[in-house]
């Protein structure tokens, strides 16, 4: 790959140096950000195998105690972009070590809490956290991993949040059942103190850079028409996945004929796949991210088209939802590092969107989908749900395809 002037000729390369060969090795600081998504992705999901011994503790029903899922998702939605707003003068070694800090807080106030309202609370500032946490994670690993590995540097991040559904949530229920629900919550405040000196150690210290910085400049820059197409992608890519994901056990149970002890193991199956899918994601959509981003869309509609006619078979089935985790989220790291490159000087409100993106995406999906099952297509309901979502995210990707073919992308700051 060549360049004249400081500016990429290739339209199809996101990344690149002059040799347009990566370094064969990312920093450390990487690792250490994903084991910080890995205990995000934990607090996250694990509450669901935790449910009925919390309603019990706290008085409230399993549904009402559901409400702990839902106000997390609210609060990555929200709080992503306002905290990466209210840290933008903050060097962001200091906003990491700051959201891993509220990160415990929180898990030590549900610990100790009684109240049902004080757990919705407490998920809620855990959820604030997070979405801070996770929006400066990105450009801090995208900046120390160069232009040449921002994608792959991404996809690693990313993958200890997919780690955490294979092995977190897994040991967190687990370790529920044998020390008690607060017992998980303790080792997670725990984890989350030991990363902020992990972080605090090997994060890089950003100067005072952020002092200067106009939160009105940051907003004008994030009017790039490609970012709200990338971020449109993330809406579709994740609603369409996440919704037949939702409703997955009643389809493989119903439907499928699948024995219900078995339904783990095809979850772990996507789990293992959305795993593979990210670190596979990031190193291709390096190269080439605009096809990586196409294949991946069209590859996941037909999985889930394929999903809804062989659901009648349980091998096919189980065979699917695993190649569904492989190609439905694998293109998650290429829309992030787009969007932080599009974003320019508004790096960290660019990733910030994206995490509110994905968290929208899901959380929307999985309410058309909810509809979707108690309609007369059943079982088979939410995954006819997700082949028109996930068909959505063509538009915008062949739409950014196309434009990068006039108009090269901007420089990060």
């Amino acid at each position: 790959m060549t360049t004249r002037g400081g500016t990429l000729h290739a339209p199809e390369t996101l990344e690149g140096t002059d040799t347009g060969q990566p370094p064969a090795r990312l920093p450390l600081v990487v690792h250490v950000l994903a084991l910080g998504t890995f205990l995000m992705g934990t607090t996250e999901f694990m509450v669901a195998g935790l449910l009925p011994e919390i309603a019990g503790d706290v008085q409230v029903s399993v549904a009402r105690a559901g409400l702990l899922i839902t106000v997390f998702a609210v609060g990555m939605i929200i709080g992503a972009p306002l905290m990466a707003m209210l840290t933008l003068r903050l060097p962001r070694r200091l906003t990491l070590i700051l959201a891993l800090g509220i990160f415990a807080a929180g898990h030590v106030v549900a610990a100790v809490g009684s109240s049902f309202i004080l757990l919705l609370a407490a998920r809620f500032l855990t959820a604030l956290a997070t979405g801070a946490f996770w929006a400066v994670a990105n450009v801090v690993a995208a900046r120390a991993a160069g232009p040449a590995s921002s994608s792959r540097a991404l996809g690693v991040v990313g993958a200890g949040a997919m780690l955490a559904n294979v092995v977190g949530v897994p040991l967190g229920s687990f370790a529920g059942q044998l020390m008690g629900w607060r017992g998980p919550f303790w080792v997670l405040a725990a984890l989350g103190a030991a990363a902020m000196v992990l972080i605090a150690r090997h994060v890089p210290h950003d100067g005072t850079g952020h002092t200067a910085v106009s939160i009105r400049s940051e907003l004008s820059a994030l009017r790039s028409g490609r970012m709200w197409l990338v971020l449109a992608a993330c809406v579709t890519t994740t609603g369409g996945v996440l919704s037949t994901y939702t409703y997955i056990s009643p389809l493989l149970t119903d439907r499928a004929g699948l024995a219900s002890g078995l339904v783990p193991l095809a979850l772990a199956g996507f789990g293992i796949g959305a795993l593979a899918g990210f670190l596979a994601g990031g190193r291709a959509g390096g190269r080439r991210p605009y096809a990586t981003l196409i294949t991946a869309a069209g590859v996941t509609v037909a999985l889930l088209l394929a999903i809804c006619l062989l659901s009648g078979h349980a091998v096919p089935t189980i065979a699917l939802v695993v190649l569904l985790g492989l190609f439905g989220l694998g293109a998650n790291p290429v829309l992030i590092a787009l969007a932080v490159r599009f974003a320019g000087s508004a790096a960290t409100p660019g990733s910030a969107l994206t995490v509110s993106a994905f968290n929208l995406g899901t959380a929307a999906g999985s309410w058309i989908a909810g509809f979707a099952l108690e309609s007369p297509l059943g079982a088979v309901g939410p995954a006819a749900v997700g082949t028109v979502i996930a068909a959505l995210t063509l538009f915008p990707t062949i739409a950014i395809a196309l434009t990068q073919r006039h108009r090269p992308a901007p420089a990060p700051a």
